[in-house]
């Protein structure tokens, strides 16, 4: 065993008796963050502005502060992007975290001086956690890949600004820095195929332990090894023990990766957003991930047939339930007040708190960590439109396809024309490339290769009828979700159309 495995073990279990206190203790752990965030920023403009000095209660804050998504809190960020201080937070940010965003193109998330060891030690405490109930720190004395994206940053308002898994690699541990892969100047490279190969080459003869990313980046890096060399992943890193992810819902690719390694492999899984790094899962036999309520995040629930009401209830973690859909809101020290992050929960356990993921509060795809809103598919065939005016539709509908075999991954659009394109394949071709200007996680999975281009599926006339009719949703106030993060609802049109296409013969 080596010295950094050696060592990791009584470090493990100094942190796992340390986080029992606000473990054990949670309603209190969530009460002294939450005075202590309002204390500090009520000199702010935003303090100022909602009357903070005044809040001494949970009530006096839902009284002070709407729950906003950053829609809702645009001109806030907006001044904090041009440089002014004391917008959010004390100061100016050590970083602005970009990441795609909806009716505001893209987002502009503070990093703090007070809230990045939040996403550093969520990171490292997951890990600590892993060797703490599974004695397994032998991954430590073994090379170790963080897929990410570049660590170059640029200069917004006079802050460093980047993609949150670029910005993460500036504080990689110095111990660790020995052991990651691949190297800086690799990481560097924004294109991701060129990329890929460098990382291929950097590690395709190392002693690689422990592998952590988004799973379908993960995936493609998988493919590539195995095409190079003929071999399972087992066989090219027999000492690869560990898998770390988060980001997307990683069952539609659970069977794959592991016939791609050959082996099942421990996992963890975390939940990390350029919001802060929440949860992560802190035992093998439950998928159920450990809500960090000690690490400058005050966290607020409301269920989420709620959620659209004028005044929606809002519950502390005292008062939630397991089973229960929530729709997740965070106030912070990066900044963040009464901020909709747009995920739902659902809690597994409440001694103590775990939950699980459990979908975005608005309809979405987010099957390869894209992010993709009703709005942005809207827009993208609405411009599409414009450029083909004769052709008319009557409805149409977006699914991912996750391909199990050969062949990407992509994006299935269901559509009904009442006019079809004389030039479907010009049509399809144009609407990807609407929906890439729309959404740059999108964009960077279509050039990075990791998702074909979105596939049309033209349905018969009626198709949408039928299907509604056939779930008793005809009429009234029933519409078709614009787009859904799995396939129940395209399966279920695609037999209204084989059905429709059989009366027909």
């Amino acid at each position: 065993m080596g010295v950094k495995a050696w060592l990791s073990k009584p470090l493990a279990a100094y942190v796992h008796k340390k986080h029992q206190s606000w473990i054990q203790n949670p309603v209190e752990a969530q009460q002294s963050v939450f005075e202590s965030i309002i204390k500090t920023a009520q000199h702010t403009a935003f303090g100022r502005d909602h009357h903070f000095s005044e809040i001494k209660t949970h009530a006096d804050f839902v009284e002070a502060v709407p729950v906003r998504d950053y829609e809702g809190l645009v001109a806030y960020f907006n001044r904090v992007k041009e440089g002014e201080q004391n917008i959010l937070w004390p100061g100016k940010p050590l970083y602005l975290a970009k990441t795609s965003g909806t009716t505001s193109g893209t987002k502009y998330i503070p990093i703090t001086k007070d809230s990045i060891p939040n996403h550093i030690n969520g990171a490292k405490d997951a890990l600590l956690s892993y060797i703490h109930e599974t004695g397994n720190s032998s991954f430590l004395d073994g090379k170790m890949i963080f897929l990410s994206g570049s660590p170059v940053l640029e200069q917004v308002g006079g802050i460093h600004t980047g993609r949150l898994s670029g910005i993460a690699n500036h504080h990689v541990p110095g111990y660790l820095r020995t052991n990651q892969l691949p190297s800086y100047e690799t990481n560097c490279i924004e294109d991701w195929e060129t990329k890929l190969d460098q990382i291929i080459e950097e590690t395709i003869d190392e002693n690689m332990t422990l592998i952590s990313g988004i799973p379908p980046w993960v995936q493609m890096y998988f493919d590539k090894l195995m095409q190079q060399t003929g071999k399972q992943i087992k066989d090219i890193f027999p000492n690869f023990s560990l898998f770390v992810y988060g980001g997307v819902n990683f069952e539609p690719y659970r069977k794959k990766l592991f016939e791609s390694i050959g082996r099942e492999v421990d996992s963890v899984e975390t939940f990390p957003a350029s919001e802060g790094f929440f949860a992560y899962q802190n035992e093998q036999h439950d998928r159920g991930l450990l809500l960090l309520l000690n690490s400058g995040i005050f966290f607020e629930f409301i269920p989420t047939d709620e959620y659209f009401n004028e005044k929606p209830t809002r519950l502390t973690i005292g008062e939630v339930e397991v089973g229960v859909n929530y729709a997740l809101v965070v106030s912070s020290n990066a900044g963040l007040w009464g901020y909709s992050i747009g995920d739902t929960v659902k809690f597994t356990s409440v001694k103590p708190y775990k939950l699980i993921v459990s979908g975005r509060i608005k309809h979405y795809i987010s099957a390869f960590g894209e992010h993709v809103i009703g709005e942005e598919v809207e827009k993208a065939m609405q411009r599409t439109m414009q450029k083909y005016p004769m052709v008319e539709l009557v409805e149409f509908t977006v699914a991912p396809y996750v391909s199990q075999d050969k062949g990407q991954s992509f994006h299935e659009w269901l559509v009904e024309f009442s006019i079809a394109p004389a030039n479907e394949e010009a049509f399809a071709k144009e609407l990807n490339a609407q929906l890439q200007k729309l959404n740059t996680y999108y964009d960077d999975l279509i050039t990075g290769r990791i998702l074909a281009d979105l596939k049309i599926r033209a349905l018969p006339q009626g198709t949408f009828r039928h299907y509604m009719k056939s779930q008793g949703k005809l009429g009234g106030q029933n519409k078709v979700p614009r787009l859904s993060n799995d396939r129940k609802l395209a399966e279920g049109l695609i037999e209204s159309a084989d059905a429709l296409n059989t009366n027909k013969n």
